[in-house]
């Protein structure tokens, strides 16, 4: 057995690539060595900015031999038959066996191919995955013909066993593979030689690379934390920007600056967003206040002033960053103030749809609809279709301009600073929201009554111009929009008919079609919760499905019943008298809807299924009608014992015609009860 340790030493890989970089190297190796015969006992890869480095372990030394033996046409076949048969195994006529078999003489091709060294096969497949990396982006550079994200300075690739450490021989566009790499580009630079991974780890340590990405990201959390700690302060958590920086860097330093006191009272996500997106700073606030009054910046190198000089370059940027801020903010508050009315007006000349109008078009239908719907979910009418009118104001706002990560939150300063009530600038911010299957939904009823009109209007305006998701495409993000309405809907247990709500929105739309696409996001909810296929079937196939409240109400409870004895055992109960139905009915040509009567029951089994069904009838119907489906289903598993004891003692044909007539209006009470419930007939069993 053999280790493998590969590196590919480039210029600065962008960080956001280096993932990706990493999982197609792994897989377009290891890959590449499997099919050519060579399995292993573990693989990794791991980045920096300068390197991608994959190790494998217990690699074969060799691929085995292989003997494979194929069987041909007969000897007699035509020429043209031998001819292919040879072409395939890739051998002469010479060189195949004749063999007796049942029908007659026949050729055999025997192909034996020998094991090659590991290192061959090494060389081919390194130099084939360089050479067709995936790179989002990737540059040619010099005179040669290979492409990789920055210019490609060296190979290192060894194979390392007991007995010492090989280079893999092979060159790409005039890189000649070695067992070199190089350390830091400015605490290190020079070249050195390694012969394991285990040795390239602690060289490359020694000489100011950390390897290991997570183990940078830990030391700069870390650091980054302790002195925030120290001031009595607190790192503003941010997973994304720390995996980017640890991306950054090969020797992390982390450096504490301040920030300039003009700046400190700008809003604290203005100062997050505006570090982060412009320096990729971390930012330190002060717990007590919520002030973010500090940044961390992550070097990549030690200096002899301790980071002095570096900082201070940092802050000279970051003053004119914030400067600039700063300003959008004191024009922005200014207009603010004012009512917000000038921002307002510019939205009328922006174009939201070239067949939908503009901004300000779609802000009005979406306040009408918003006073629609506030009674629904228990909002002021006035209120909420005051804020749905402000709710996009501050998108014509300097701040969101130059940051449209802030949309909606800057809205909720904004009226604040206007002496609107809360609930307006809650609006603003939180009508965008759910984003997604995990984002948190808004509660408070303005907020919802504008969320949903802001959702709906989007789908039903995009339904009446005919721009519906096609398979994966989803330009307008209508999937997440109807997400969006239906968790709004569920989470806030808004009872109420979504096609009537369509019809609210914009003008043309087909509300049955826009209520199939939503019941087809409703099955992707449901199934992430737990609901079966069936049981969603059943309750879709049953009325007001679209009311989504009353629906998920009735699947809850439904799967619930469906996965318990009782459940199981009246819904078998349930096929069997639907089946019989079903037949007779087929077979005799008329439907058995008339009322039992329990004058003609024979048995005391089939006595005693009447009185169930005369019982639980009107409690089932008392249940459904209060929505409180769990208790209609406890009602129903009082009729498993009288269905199966009716089954066990009756035969339903029997020979008197008024008491065969009987019983099977009898089971199409059954079906008529159970069918109240939902369709059992849509649930497998």
């Amino acid at each position: 057995m053999a280790d493998l340790l590969l590196e590919l030493f480039s210029e600065e890989i962008p960080a956001g690539m280096q993932a990706r970089a990493c999982a197609d190297l792994q897989k377009l190796v290891t890959n590449g060595l499997v099919e050519a015969g060579l399995t292993y006992a573990s693989a990794g890869t791991c980045a920096t900015p300068r390197r991608l480095c994959l190790t494998i372990e217990g690699l074969l030394t060799q691929s085995p031999s292989t003997r494979e033996e194929r069987k041909g046409p007969r000897v007699d076949a035509p020429e043209q038959a031998l001819n292919g048969f040879l072409r395939g195994a890739g051998l002469t006529k010479d060189q195949l066996e004749i063999r007796d078999d049942k029908k007659g003489q026949t050729y055999y091709a025997v192909i034996e191919k020998a094991g090659r060294p590991a290192a061959d096969i090494v060389a081919e497949v390194v130099t084939a995955t360089i050479r067709n990396f995936p790179w989002q982006k990737s540059m040619r550079w010099g005179a040669g013909t290979l492409r990789w994200v920055r210019p490609l300075h060296s190979i290192l690739c060894i194979l390392s066993a007991e007995d010492g450490a090989q280079v893999v021989d092979f060159e790409i566009d005039g890189i000649q593979s070695a067992n070199l790499t190089a350390g830091h580009r400015f605490l290190a630079p020079e070249w050195f030689s390694v012969n394991s991974f285990e040795q390239y780890q602690i060289e490359l340590k020694k000489a100011f690379v950390v390897l290991d990405a997570q183990e940078r990201a830990d030391h700069i959390w870390e650091d980054a934390k302790n002195m925030a700690f120290a001031q009595g302060l607190e790192l503003v958590e941010d997973a994304g920007l720390l995996a980017e920086v640890a991306g950054l860097v090969e020797w992390p330093v982390v450096l504490m600056g301040d920030i300039a006191e003009d700046f400190l009272n700008l809003p604290p996500e203005v100062l997050i967003t505006s570090m982060k997106e412009h320096q990729k700073f971390f930012s330190v606030k002060n717990p007590k206040t919520g002030r973010i009054e500090k940044f961390v910046t992550v070097a990549n190198r030690t200096t002899v002033d301790n980071g002095a000089t570096i900082l201070a370059g940092n802050q000279k940027v970051l003053f004119a960053r914030l400067s600039d801020a700063k300003f959008f903010w004191e024009n922005d508050l200014r207009i603010a103030k004012a009512g917000m009315g000038e921002w307002a007006d510019k939205l009328q000349n922006v174009t939201f749809h070239n067949k939908l109008g503009t901004q300000a078009e779609r802000i009005d239908r979406i306040a009408a609809l918003a006073g629609e719907i506030a009674p629904l979910v228990g909002a002021d009418v006035e209120l909420a279709t005051q804020a749905a009118k402000l709710a996009k104001a501050d998108l014509s706002s300097e701040m969101v301009g130059e940051f449209a990560k802030l949309q909606g939150l800057m809205g909720r300063y904004y009226a604040a600073e206007a002496g609107l009530p809360a609930e307006v600038g809650a609006a603003s911010q939180e009508h965008y929201s759910p984003l997604g299957p995990t984002d948190v939904v808004p509660t408070a009823p303005v907020s919802v009554a504008v969320a949903m009109a802001d959702k709906i209007d989007t789908l039903t305006g995009f339904w009446a111009i005919d721009e519906k998701p096609t398979g994966s495409k989803d330009p307008f993000a209508l999937r997440r929009s109807a997400l969006g309405v239906i968790r709004l809907i569920l989470e806030n247990k808004v009872g109420s008919s979504a096609v009537t709500l369509f019809a609210k929105g914009y003008d043309g739309a087909d509300a049955a079609d826009l209520l199939s696409f939503f019941h087809d996001r409703l099955k992707v909810y449901l199934k992430d919760a737990g609901i079966s296929h069936d049981v969603i079937d059943a309750c879709l196939a049953m009325p007001n499905n679209d009311d989504f409240t009353l629906l998920v109400k009735r699947a809850q409870a439904l799967q619930e019943f469906r996965n318990s004895d009782d459940g199981e055992n009246l819904l078998q109960g349930f096929k069997r008298a639907n089946n019989i139905l079903k037949a007779e009915e087929k077979k005799d040509g008329v439907s058995y809807e008339g009322t039992p009567d329990v004058k003609f029951a024979e048995v005391d089994a089939e006595t005693t299924l009447f009185a169930a069904l005369d019982e639980n009838e009107s409690q089932i119907a008392n249940a459904i009608k209060a929505e409180d489906f769990s208790s209609a289903m406890a009602s129903l598993a009082n009729l498993r014992g009288p269905i199966d004891a009716f089954f066990e003692a009756v035969q339903v044909n029997a020979d008197a015609q008024v008491v065969r007539r009987n019983r099977l209006c009898l089971l199409n009470k059954i079906r008529t009860i159970m069918g109240s419930v939902s369709d059992f007939s849509l649930i497998d069993g």
